[in-house]
C-alpha cells in the first residue's frame, strides 16, 4: 500500500515517509548480501509502496549505486538521493583493516568538496546509476567524525564555498530538485545553515527514541530556514531493534539501561520497541522521511510490519512521564 509523502523542505519534491537506505547494499554487513538479493530487496520495497531511496558513492565504492540504479530503472515515480564529496578512483593501495565494506568494487575514495569535485561526483553517480536524474543531492560526511578535526577544518570551508555553489547551480538549473547534507553529527548541519539555503538534511542516529538533543539545537534553526530532516539510523545502529550495538559499536551500560527502560514501557503496552522507534521519529513534522537499512527482503517486511503496528497514545505519555523522552518531543498522533 502507498505510504504518506512529505515535502523535502519548501520544494515540490515528495518523499515517502518510509524510505530505504542502501549502506547494506554496499556490503557493510556480514555475511554480505548477494547482488541478486540486494536487487530483490529494492524491487520489493517499490512493490510495498516505498518511493524514496537513498544511496551514495561511498557505499561499497560504487556498488550500492549500481545495484540501486539497476533496480529502479524499470520503474517510475520514485525519488532518489545520492551524495557528493567523495570521488572514486581505481584502487592502487591495499584496503586497510578498518575498511568496512565486504567485496566492494575495486575503487578507493578521494575527498573532494570543491566546485569541480561536486560536479564530477554528480556526473559519475548518474553514470554508475544508469539513471537520468537524482532528485535530492546531499553533501556527504563533511564532519569531524569522518574527517577528523584537521580534515574538517580543511574541507568544510571548501564545501561551503565551491561545493555549495555547484549544488546550488544544479538545483537552479533543474538538474536536481533539492540539496542538503548527510552526516551523523547535528553540529555540522547547524553550522552549515549559516552558509546557504538547504532543503533537507539527512541526519543519522541523532534524533531517535533514545536521544533528542537536536530538538533544542538544530531543529529550531531548520524550522526557521525551511529545512526538513531525513532521519537515518532510527534504531541507533541496532540497540532499538533488539541488538546491543549503538553508534556502530557495543553499547555502553548507561545506553543499554536506558534502552531497556524504554523497552519495558513498550512491553507494558504490547508494542514492539522497533515499532515505537519508527513511529516516534516520524511523529515530528520536521521529519520528511525515515530510512532504515534492512539487510534482506524479510527484514524489510518486518520493518513495514513495525511501521503499521497500532500504538496507543498512552505509550508516549508514559514514556514522557517517566523521563524517557524529552518533554518537548512532538508525539505521534
Amino acid at each position: 500500500m502507498p505510504f504518506e509523502t512529505r515535502a523535502a523542505g519548501r520544494t515540490g519534491l515528495q518523499l515517502s515517509t518510509l524510505g530505504l537506505g542502501s549502506a547494506t547494499l554496499g556490503g557493510n554487513v556480514r555475511p554480505p548480501i548477494s547482488d541478486a538479493d540486494s536487487r530483490s530487496m529494492v524491487t520489493h520495497a517499490f512493490e510495498l509502496g516505498i518511493r524514496y531511496f537513498d544511496t551514495a558513492p561511498f557505499y561499497g565504492y560504487g556498488k550500492a549505486e549500481r545495484i540501486m540504479g539497476d533496480s529502479l530503472r524499470p520503474h517510475s515515480g520514485w525519488a532518489l538521493s545520492s551524495k557528493v564529496g567523495r570521488l572514486l578512483k581505481p584502487r592502487v593501495t591495499p584496503r586497510g583493516p578498518e575498511d568496512q565494506w565486504v567485496d566492494p568494487l575495486p575503487f578507493e575514495q578521494v575527498y573532494d568538496y570543491s566546485y569541480d569535485g561536486v560536479m564530477r561526483s554528480f556526473e559519475d553517480s548518474l553514470q554508475r546509476l544508469g539513471l537520468d536524474h537524482i532528485d535530492l543531492l546531499l553533501m556527504h560526511d563533511v564532519s569531524t567524525e569522518t574527517l577528523g578535526e584537521a580534515g574538517k577544518a580543511h574541507h568544510f570551508p571548501i564545501a561551503m564555498d565551491g561545493g555549495y555553489k555547484a549544488m546550488d547551480q544544479l538545483r537552479s538549473s533543474g538538474a536536481v530538485k533539492a540539496i542538503g547534507i548527510g552526516v551523523n553529527e547535528w553540529q555540522v548541519l547547524a553550522e552549515a545553515l549559516d552558509y546557504g539555503q538547504w532543503d533537507a538534511f539527512l541526519l543519522a542516529g541523532r534524533y531517535t527514541l533514545l536521544e533528542q538533543e537536536p530538538l533544542h539545537t538544530l531543529f529550531p534553526k531548520c524550522q526557521k530556514a525551511g529545512t526538513t530532516i531525513v532521519l537515518g539510523g532510527p534504531f541507533n545502529s541496532g540497540i532499538l531493534a533488539g541488538r546491543d550495538t549503538w553508534n556502530y559499536a557495543r553499547a555502553p551500560q548507561a545506553i543499554m539501561d536506558r534502552a531497556n527502560a524504554i523497552a519495558r514501557v513498550c512491553d507494558a503496552h504490547g508494542v514492539e520497541l522497533p515499532a515505537a522507534a519508527l513511529r516516534f521519529v516520524i511523529g515530528n513534522p520536521i521529519v520528511s522521511s525515515v530510512i532504515p537499512g534492512p539487510r534482506t527482503a524479510a527484514e524489510l517486511d518486518q520493518i513495514v510490519g513495525w511501521w503499521n503496528q497500532p500504538i496507543p497514545a498512552s505509550l508516549w505519555t508514559d514514556l514522557r512521564n517517566e523521563g524517557l523522552i524529552d518533554p518537548e518531543s512532538p508525539l505521534p498522533a
